[in-house]
């Protein structure tokens, strides 16, 4: 499986990635399927239709040593045949190639991210057992997918972008600033307008943060909310000046918000962080929400939290640089200590000996010797410290 990746990253080297959908012969894969060929035309990108098969990687081995056609394998290349058929009648100006995948849907597409400009999928499968095994591979692709993920949902108008606008939600920087980008390059495409939305939500029993201002104050609120909608767009604007973009900050929780400006749109888009390492951070309630319950198709667009991690980098070098100077600190004061403390022994011997030189003079040899000072207290110090 590891040979196939790299044979294929050699054979891709410079040229321009494949938009890959992911088909189980069900309607809404033949969906996907549409809505990936449009697409592909569109961006002027080849387009690579693949179908996932257990079958195939445990039986296919034995197959090939057969002469006889198992009905597992006819199935599988049906699926991909009647795809990329229906693919070719609606444009035939796009590059088609299709594989069966020995794996299962979730491991192949994920795979396939690697090396894919976008993975596009259906929503749900040809029954209520694949219907629930689709829902739970889109979801993981939203979740650890390395590129942008699609899952085509929604009535007809809104997968064949009748509605003309496209719906990016806007989040943290460290969010929403890659889908962001992708969205206003999917509106010029397709030169339609862009609605970027912030939701924003006024805290119960919080007051305000300056005792003077009176007034309801829910418009500041939606101040903030439209003040970082300008901070968002200003950079992306600059460079799609033809984009025409509508701002929204509305009130409510954000996943009723998308939801609803979803019903009008032709596609969703949202960011998904991503972090540096095997662990991966989980889907939130917004992402959720959309994967289920969006009337159009929604993208979801990884980003990595590079400066973030840079940040952490710098910190932790700020950090041992801290430690190795206090460390030095404490080794120069406990040497310092050392010292003094030597100093100070030396001057408790000397003072013992001297005293014991004029008792052996001055004292008869059955008198008791006087208590003398001895430095183990000293010494007790030195261990402790």
């Amino acid at each position: 499986m590891k040979a196939s990746i790299l044979a294929r990253a050699k054979a891709v080297g410079s040229m321009t990635l494949p938009l890959v959908v992911g088909v189980d012969g069900s309607e809404a894969g033949l969906w996907a399927a549409d809505w990936a060929t449009d697409e592909a035309a569109l961006h002027g990108l080849p387009l690579r239709i693949v179908h996932a098969s257990l079958w195939e990687r445990y039986e296919g081995p034995v197959f090939t040593q057969s002469a006889e056609v198992p009905a597992e394998h006819a199935l599988a290349q049906d699926i991909v045949d009647r795809a990329a058929e229906r693919a070719r009648k609606r444009n035939p100006d796009v590059k088609i190639t299709v594989d069966i995948l020995p794996d299962d849907a979730e491991a192949a597409l994920l795979r396939e991210a690697r090396l894919a400009a976008a993975v596009v999928t259906g929503c749900r499968g040809r029954g209520p057992i694949t219907c629930a095994l689709l829902a739970s591979v889109s979801r993981s692709l939203a979740t650890h997918a390395t590129s942008p993920v699609v899952v085509v949902r929604g009535s007809p108008p809104n997968r064949q972008g009748a509605n003309g606008r496209i719906v990016v939600g806007v989040g943290d920087a460290s969010t929403s600033t890659v889908a962001i980008a992708f969205a206003f390059r999917e509106a010029e495409a397709r030169r339609c307008a862009l609605d970027a939305v912030r939701a924003w939500r006024r805290p119960a029993h919080k007051p305000l943060a300056h005792p003077l201002l009176a007034g309801d104050p829910a418009h500041h609120y939606e101040d903030q909310a439209s003040a970082l909608l300008d901070d968002a767009l200003r950079a992306p604007e600059l460079e799609h000046p033809d984009v025409v973009v509508h701002r929204i900050a509305a009130e409510g929780p954000a996943h009723h918000v998308l939801l609803t400006h979803s019903a009008t749109a032709d596609l969703l888009v949202l960011g998904a962080p991503r972090r540096h390492g095997p662990l991966a951070l989980p889907l939130g309630r917004v992402m959720h929400a959309a994967l289920q319950h969006a009337q159009c198709p929604v993208a979801v667009v990884p980003q990595r939290a590079a400066a973030s991690a840079a940040q952490a980098t710098a910190d932790g070098a700020h950090a041992t640089e801290t430690d190795h100077k206090i460390h030095q600190g404490k080794t120069g004061k406990a040497a310092e200590k050392a010292r003094d403390l030597g100093q100070r022994l030396s001057d408790a011997q000397q003072q013992s000996d001297g005293a014991a030189t004029l008792r052996s003079c001055s004292c008869r040899a059955d008198s008791p010797p006087p208590a003398e000072p001895a430095p183990c207290g000293a010494r007790t110090v030195a261990c402790t410290e």
